[in-house]
């Protein structure tokens, strides 16, 4: 493992053959070390790489893991993880050989994230606590499961912050429509509002739309990009998830706002975008309407959750809702169903219905009064507590209109949550369990008797 002297710039220099991954000879050559000693250890680092010896240091595992996953995930996407790496983690554990990070290391680099305050005493807070050690915590997994890494410490550690999501913020149409109003002599913000509240779609996708996406005699709208600026430039990619690649049938209304507003745009072309501002100008746009307008301020995302609920106060199925909006699981559009406030004060009124004049129900205390107190073997409800009355669980389902008598309970806010799985009331297929049924390789043949034995099935 020589290394040699560079005369004419007076640093060194590594130079040495090594096997590729095909087992081909090739040359390398790195330049530009202030000694020998610097570049003989780079040489040993990155033949220990190329062995994938876990005796190298963490940080050139870490070039190892970038090689293994940049290419694999959204340019944004992995600019946030590499700024994470770069600035939170290699600091601290870039020295350490691979193979001898303890759980003490992790815990010791934990208590530095904890304590860590910023010029106004701010700490990191725990949502993003927790990122960085899920950060740590995907490098020694993948060293684990792909280079033979005994285990991972930082999961041996546990994990630190914790998980808390913003509150979900939205507009009534009342509100929505009077903060349009007051966008209405900006056309360009105007227009860009419409199309977030009315289609739901994310703004990375509203500011990627081109005329070419627009079907306008058919009133469609096809979301097949996303828009991020990135380091100074204009990058297009891929939705946010497969599910993310849809086409959404727009009101007439807008397909004729949309029409007028192509209309304006001089000479655009077929692929350029509709919508050239950044996100920060339709933040400004935000607060500059929402002043105006009188009502709250909420996030830009806050529309999509404004459509979502409007979309569920309407009484569309949590199944077609997801499907417009792009979301990956349908249980992620069950969680706004508590949205709306009038919908808990319906929901006591309902179960008023049901218990007569015997007992009151009151919308303030409803979270704490119901609870589920049995089901059946397959998950249905089959009795309800409300105070000191037990109620039949199909009677609940059909009183609050729920889709399915598989349903649950839980508090958020002071309101109460009611999610349900499926539709239906468990005496025919599920179509969750279908589902399940089908990943395990079950044609439809089988999974139609098993829901309907001593059936013959014939064209």
């Amino acid at each position: 493992m020589p290394a040699y002297k560079d005369s004419k710039q007076g640093t060194w220099y590594a130079s040495f053959y090594f096997e590729n991954w095909q087992g081909v000879k090739q040359k390398k050559l790195k330049r530009g070390f202030a000694t020998k000693k610097d570049a003989l250890a780079w040489e040993r680092e990155f033949l220990l790489q190329q062995a994938a010896d876990l005796t190298m240091t963490f940080e050139a595992f870490v070039e190892i893991y970038i090689t293994d996953k940049k290419k694999r995930l959204r340019e944004n996407t992995w600019s946030t993880k590499e700024h994470i790496i770069r600035t939170k983690i290699l600091p601290y554990f870039k020295e350490k050989r691979l193979s001898e990070i303890k759980p003490r290391d992790v815990i010791a680099w934990q208590n530095e994230m904890l304590n860590y305050r910023d010029k106004n005493g701010k700490a990191y807070s725990p949502t993003y606590l927790k990122t960085l050690h899920g950060q740590l915590s995907a490098i020694l997994n993948h060293a684990v499961r792909f280079y033979g890494l005994k285990s991972n410490a930082a999961a041996t550690a546990g994990c630190m912050g914790s998980e808390k999501h913003k509150e979900m913020l939205f507009w009534t149409k009342e509100e929505y429509l009077k903060f349009a109003e007051a966008m209405m002599d900006k056309p360009q913000s105007y227009y860009a509002f419409e199309v977030l509240y009315w289609c739901g779609i994310r703004e990375g996708e509203l500011l990627a739309l081109t005329p070419a996406d627009f079907d306008l005699d058919k009133g469609l709208l096809s979301i097949t990009k996303s828009y991020q600026r990135l380091k100074g430039r204009d990058v297009i990619t891929d939705p946010k998830t497969p599910k993310s690649v849809r086409v959404i049938q727009m009101p007439q209304f807008l397909t004729d706002e949309i029409r007028d507003y192509l209309k304006s745009l001089y000479k655009v072309q077929p692929d350029q975008r509709i919508f050239e501002v950044t996100k920060s100008y339709l933040h400004h746009e935000m607060d500059r309407g929402a002043k105006a307008a009188g009502v709250k301020r909420i996030r830009i995302h806050d529309l999509r959750h404004s459509h979502v609920s409007l979309l569920i106060e309407m009484g569309f199925s949590a199944l077609a809702i997801a499907d417009r909006v792009g979301h990956e699981s349908v249980d992620i559009t069950y969680k706004y169903a508590y949205l709306f406030p009038s919908k808990q004060q319906e929901m006591a009124q309902k179960l008023q219905g049901l218990l007569g004049a015997a007992a009151t129900v009151d919308a303030e205390g409803l979270p704490d009064s119901l609870t589920i107190e049995a089901r059946d073997s397959a998950g249905y409800v089959t009795r309800v507590r409300c105070g000191s009355v037990v109620l039949n669980g199909e009677a609940v389902r059909d009183a609050l209109g729920l889709s399915s008598s598989c349903f649950y309970f839980s508090q958020s806010d002071g309101k109460i949550r009611i999610t349900c799985k499926g539709e239906g009331h468990g005496l025919g297929l599920s179509q969750y369990g279908a589902n399940e049924l089908a990943k395990e390789g079950k044609n439809y043949r089988e999974i139609l008797k098993y829901y309907y034995q001593d059936v013959k099935i014939s064209k």
